[in-house]
């Protein structure tokens, strides 16, 4: 398999990668064969995993509007993946020139891109760093240079903490993060649940076996279990609900079914 010049040499392109993978369900490039066999296996058992993961980026830049419109000129977004069409930077500097974003992200390759897509952006950077370690974060030198901790910052965990086991302790590590925000600062969040997927539960129990076929385990968490990040948030209307529901720019009716799949909320530190 010939390496692109885009591909780190430190990666492996012959294992599956989450990032890529879901890169690939957006419609982008950055991706192997590998990844996209991993997908279409996927698909296989849920063919609307493209239009989930398309919903999840429009509810996040519904958020990230929501967020500049507050006056937050801050973003901090962990699990940021590869940089597609409409990514953070640009929905918050369009809406508000000059606003600072950091991406963080533990794939190589998502880091590397990040890294050639933002060059030149001074107000904006890249960190190599994993949500579990929520410390090494906040005092990396890129969140030190961009993200004033004393002032409202948007955190975004969007389509992240499903794959952290809770081994890994995630509601300790996004309790790290809201302890170190400044009042006014808000949480932007999604996440996969069996709850409302228009499959049959054995065809959606099928795509988590993909995941952990490929030793990226899929944590499907029920809608109470995801509230629990949200603990010390007030939350933002319309609540925890699902996310094509979150404020939505089209009508409700006029959605795929599969875009409703998982759960988006925003919250609010007092």
């Amino acid at each position: 398999m010939e390496r692109p010049v885009w591909a780190p040499r430190s990666i492996d392109i012959s294992v599956p990668s989450v990032s890529r993978i879901y890169d690939y369900y957006l419609g982008g490039s950055h991706n192997f064969e590998v990844d996209r066999e991993a997908a279409r296996k996927a698909m296989e058992f849920m063919p609307g995993l493209p239009k989930i993961m398309q919903s999840n980026r429009a509810f996040m830049r519904r958020a990230v509007r929501l967020a500049a419109a507050e006056g937050i000129t801050q973003f901090l977004d962990i699990g940021s993946g590869i940089p597609t069409f409409g990514n953070v930077h640009e929905v918050a500097q369009e809406a508000c020139p000059g606003a600072h974003v950091v991406y963080v992200d533990h794939d190589p390759v998502a880091v590397a891109h990040s890294h050639a897509v933002l060059d030149g952006n001074d107000a904006t950077d890249v960190v190599a760093a994993d949500l579990r370690k929520p410390l090494e974060i906040l005092r990396s030198p890129e969140v030190e240079r961009l993200i004033d901790l004393d002032r409202p910052v948007a955190l975004l965990l969007v389509a992240v903490l499903h794959f952290v086991e809770d081994d890994d302790r995630p509601y300790e590590a996004v309790a790290r993060l809201r302890d170190a925000l400044a009042p006014g600062s808000l949480l932007v969040l999604t996440h996969a649940s069996y709850e409302g997927i228009p499959v049959p539960m054995e065809r959606a129990g099928a795509v988590v076996d993909v995941y952990k076929d490929i030793r990226n385990p899929l944590i499907m968490r029920s809608r109470d279990e995801i509230a629990r990040f949200f603990e010390g948030y007030d939350m933002v209307e319309p609540g925890l609900v699902p996310t094509a529901s979150w404020r939505p720019d089209t009508a409700p009716e006029d959605e795929d079914p599969y875009a409703f799949a998982g759960f988006a909320g925003v919250g609010r530190t007092a």
